[in-house]
């Protein structure tokens, strides 16, 4: 990753319904619009939850066994090769599987933070791991660390998101995030979860992004009118893609932070815009120069700045210049 470079992360979450083909689709959506990663949620409702749960059944309604996801792995990266496939995963078995799939980085959500087991597990794989971090104390942030670094030297993102479908401005605290990435010095992510039928699910994360943050995790879904799980802040396809490239607009925007050369249109921008000294009434060969002689005006041409008067005040012309025309150093001695 370049770190200077937006990272678009397309998070399907379960917005498959547990339906193959709808994953397909959601992939499609991540590889069109040129999102850097879509992220798998890799799980079986047992590894996850009690099976007395409320929300069980519903897990397991939508689970997808190890051949439909392998079949999905393929699917990737047969027909989007440069799109990173980063597994969200909850157990070991998982973690095992993923790794015979060779995903290309981790997710560990926040609700294993204080999971040694599966931040060890995770770790021994050598590699990227994308900490969630939301809801998650400094002790509990410091703890995961030091047991992944005790295990490996994996790179860590730290995922910052607001744990609420849909999450409302006020609850962000956007620049916590900063003060996180400081603290680590670790890269900090962004894991968006507004209200997609509002601008903030776009403007928000822009905001984000121009503040230095350049890991985006945005839910996308297949179609947010079917209000399956996590829809409240998934984009749909089309969305998607407006969103991957308004972020790409303004990292276009945002530029090196350094100095360079003007372009064709910043020069002829000056060329209109600048004033240069100009004869403030008709000047005759071998006059003095002084103050009163010149005048700072625009015109076609650039000549001198008007900050240079003073080291051509008390020269000598040695042409005659009419009424606003450039007074230049060749005109001097």
């Amino acid at each position: 990753m370049n770190k200077n470079k937006p990272y678009i992360i397309a998070e399907m979450a379960c917005s498959h319904e547990g339906d193959v083909s709808l994953a397909k689709k959601i992939i499609d959506s991540a590889g069109i619009a040129n999102a850097n990663a879509i992220q798998f949620q890799i799980w079986t409702a047992e590894d996850i939850m009690v099976k007395h749960s409320p929300d069980f059944k519903k897990l397991k309604d939508i689970e997808l066994n190890k051949e439909q996801w392998l079949d999905l792995y393929e699917y990737t990266k047969g027909n989007f090769p440069k799109l990173s496939i980063i597994a969200c995963v909850y157990d070991e078995a998982s973690i095992k599987f993923c790794e015979s799939l060779g995903v290309d980085a981790y997710k560990i959500h926040a609700s294993d933070i204080s999971n040694p087991k599966i931040l060890s597990a995770v770790a021994n794989t050598k590699k990227r791991i994308d900490l969630s971090i939301g809801a998650s104390t400094i002790s509990e942030i410091d703890s995961a660390i030091k047991i992944i670094r005790f295990t490996s030297n994996s790179p860590i993102w730290l995922m910052y998101g607001y744990q609420l479908f849909p999450t409302s401005a006020i609850s962000l605290n956007l620049e916590y995030m900063k003060k996180i990435s400081n603290l680590y010095g670790l890269t900090v992510g962004y894991q968006d979860h507004c209200d997609a039928n509002k601008m903030e699910a776009f403007w928000l994360p822009a905001a984000v992004y121009g503040m230095g943050i350049n890991v985006i995790e945005k839910h996308l879904t297949h179609d947010r009118s079917f209000k399956g799980l996590d829809h409240e802040s998934a984009l749909n396809p089309s969305e998607f893609k407006e969103f991957v490239d308004m972020i790409h607009t303004i990292d276009l925007s945002r530029g090196s932070g350094f100095p360079r050369r003007f372009n064709e249109d910043e020069e002829n921008y000056r060329k209109y815009s600048r004033k240069s000294l100009v004869a403030k009434h008709d000047l005759v060969k071998g006059k003095k120069i002084n103050n009163n002689d010149l005048i700072a005006l625009r015109g076609p041409k650039l000549g001198l700045s008007p900050d240079l008067l003073s080291m051509i005040e008390g020269k000598v012309l040695n042409k005659n210049i009419s009424l606003h025309n450039l007074v230049t150093m060749d005109d001097i001695q």
